[in-house]
């Protein structure tokens, strides 16, 4: 089965993949994320997505839960630094509702006043929870040193201080300034006619005229490598190495999603994991992570350690860097990293909802779809003398940063 597109008349572009299940999802992605922000609105993008749903200009917050959670849909949102969403799965009869409901809150928010400082109680205890977890805050704030001075740099939640700043006609002002219908996908993946589904779409969004064109984010292009040390109270010692890497639209993309999956991806057989849990015991908990935005991206490897291991295990961390620049993989060992990346690609199309997320994105970064088939045949022809030269471009010595959180007597 093909994807199916179509662009309704005000620039929201619909986009659905066909497949046979009694469970569609449906999402509707904006182009609009916390590097978005101006000053003074640290925070307000992910507070939007918490408080869309509080009430519409015919639905209270309940009325808006129960539409769908009545009948055993399941709603949800999030947000990045680049894209905010609204996504549900449901039955697929209730793609009508679903759909209208989406209209309502995309369109109607209110955003109540006594809500909103409601919710700022709820937000204020996600960044209490998120500051308790140190191995999730030093990613973050590792991100937020290589991109300084740049709105990446800028932190999803927001602060304390800064959220309980912002006001019912600052969201409204942030909304109207970046949810510009040119930079809407809806995208859906489930059991139904295109034909009928367009009409859907264009029944609850298409007579809403565009808000113009919007605003040109600036690209990132300063970067200068630091080695940082911060004081916390942990019981362990938390690091992250890293550096800048390859856009989402950057032709060597997957080579270095195959080379970061092989270093420290989502497997207990990764070189890192072996290194320092299976072979030395000086780790619970290890991985590398790439991620890739419309103009920049970014790679770390994060440990956390008893302090006695701490020096050693950054020293294997360096070494294993090493032997990915310096030693070329054999045609085995190559034949070995596609066949299980092909298979952790393969296992991620069974749900459908990971697909229609993945189908959103893409198309709101690059108006484009690469159907798996383009994937898989990116991977077949990647060379173990490409993966050489990525790893000496992305994990070159004097490039890399390192960010380190330790308890006020740690050395």
């Amino acid at each position: 089965m093909e994807l199916q597109t179509f662009i309704l008349s005000n620039g929201i572009r619909l986009v659905h993949f066909p497949v046979k299940s009694p469970v569609a999802h449906c999402g509707i992605f904006i182009h609009a994320g916390s590097r978005d922000e101006a000053e003074g609105e640290h925070g307000i993008a992910h507070f939007i997505e918490h408080t869309i749903f509080k009430g519409t200009k015919k639905r209270n917050l309940f009325q808006i839960l129960n539409r769908l959670e009545n009948v055993g849909a399941d709603l949800n949102a999030y947000t990045t630094k680049e894209e905010t969403c609204i996504h549900a799965s449901f039955l697929t009869e209730f793609y009508d509702r679903t759909l209208e409901l989406f209209q309502d809150i995309f369109f109607n928010s209110v955003f109540p006043e006594k809500e909103l400082e409601r919710e700022k109680q709820v937000v204020l205890d996600e960044i209490r929870s998120y500051q308790d977890t140190p191995g999730e805050q030093i990613s973050d704030d590792f991100e937020d040193f290589i991109f300084a001075g740049h709105p990446l740099g800028k932190n999803i939640l927001g602060s304390a201080r800064s959220l309980n700043k912002i006001a019912q006609k600052d969201i409204l002002d942030f909304i109207h300034r970046n949810y510009r219908f040119s930079e809407v996908v809806i995208a859906s993946v489930g059991d139904i006619d295109f034909k009928k589904l367009v009409r859907l779409a264009g029944k609850y969004f298409s007579f809403y005229p565009d808000r113009g064109q919007s605003h040109p984010r600036i690209a990132f292009q300063e970067y200068h490598p630091f080695v940082k040390i911060q004081r916390k109270r942990t019981s362990q010692v938390h690091c992250v190495v890293g550096a800048p890497a390859y856009a989402y639209g950057h032709e060597r993309r997957i080579p270095l999603a195959i080379l970061n999956n092989m270093l420290g991806g989502p497997v207990m057989n990764s070189r890192l994991s072996l290194a320092l849990r299976e072979r030395n015991g000086l780790t619970y908990h290890n991985e590398s992570n790439y991620s890739a935005y419309s103009d920049a991206g970014i790679v770390n490897i994060y440990f956390g350690t008893d302090r006695v291991h701490y020096e050693k295990a950054l020293e294997i961390v360096h070494k294993e860097l090493k032997r990915l620049r310096e030693v070329k993989l054999s045609q085995g060992q190559l034949h070995t990293i596609k066949k299980q990346i092909i298979g952790q690609l393969a296992i991620a199309q069974e749900s459908h909802l990971t697909m229609m997320l993945t189908i959103g994105k893409s198309y709101l970064l690059q108006n484009r779809f690469d159907p798996i088939a383009t994937i898989l045949e990116r991977i077949r022809i990647t060379t173990a003398e490409e993966l050489i030269e990525i790893a000496n471009e992305i994990y070159e010595p004097a490039r890399l940063s390192m960010l380190t959180f330790k308890t006020g007597n740690q050395l």
